[in-house]
């Protein structure tokens, strides 16, 4: 998709990409958008216009990483961003992906040995999840407000760099991706395809939010704190 700008009607770019949905959520954007540009709803709201126009096209945009764009933003909106993201996975993706989970388990051939596997795998992807999302809340945002709220105008720094320009492993995309791979290669006997479907289609949807999710934090976020950590804050 190409970018999007700020007097474009925002309905128009969520019709061509429902994905982005769940991303216009969390900044406390909710269908009914009328034919109002992104910059007037943006002023409606009291949101940085350019703050989210940068979030949603890194979403929409495979290719599109402004990185001295997103690194001029403070510390603190870019973690108020991934704690939002965070928290709509717990309050809203994860349960959804959960419910038809259920719902496809329950209405399938009990004889399918892949169930057994399937749900195993969805636990551990929801625990690895939790997991780092508690990390982040109680440890990590924390540590790296702190270093920010440290700085003052003459106590600059330089930013960091990341590893190659490459984001970390994450163990939740891998699972996520193994979750696909089975439903699709190995189910056998009878099931639902409808609530197959809509499970491969959620989880798709979250694995590819994730995934953007950790462009911000590894590519953006942690050569902020690397830079401030160098300045000695």
């Amino acid at each position: 998709m190409s970018l999007v700008y700020p007097n474009m009607p925002l309905s128009e770019v969520v019709e061509e990409s429902p994905s982005l949905i769940p991303v216009i959520h969390r900044f406390g954007i909710h269908l009914g958008l009328g034919d109002e540009s992104v910059q007037a709803i943006c002023e409606k709201l009291n949101l940085d216009t350019d703050f989210f126009l940068a979030m949603i096209n890194t979403f929409l945009n495979e290719d599109y990483f402004p990185e001295k764009k997103l690194q001029g933003f403070h510390t603190s909106q870019i973690i108020d961003y991934l704690t939002k993201t965070n928290h709509y996975y717990q309050r809203h993706q994860l349960p959804n992906i959960e419910r038809h989970l259920r719902s496809f388990i329950s209405e399938s051939d009990p004889d399918n040995n892949s169930l057994t596997l399937i749900w195993k795998i969805f636990s551990s992807f929801k625990d690895e999840l939790s997991l780092r999302i508690k990390k982040d809340d109680k440890e990590w945002f924390p540590y790296c407000l702190s270093l920010s709220k440290n700085l003052t105008e003459e106590n600059t720094f330089t930013l960091g760099k990341s590893e190659a320009g490459e984001t970390e492993e994450d163990p939740s995309e891998a699972l996520l991706t193994d979750l696909k791979h089975i439903m699709i290669k190995h189910l056998s006997g009878e099931y639902d395809e409808n609530l197959c479907h809509a499970v491969i289609l959620s989880v798709s949807t979250l694995s590819k939010d994730i995934k953007q999710h950790n462009r911000i934090r590894y590519r953006i976020l942690q050569p902020m704190v690397t830079g401030m950590e160098k300045s000695g804050c």
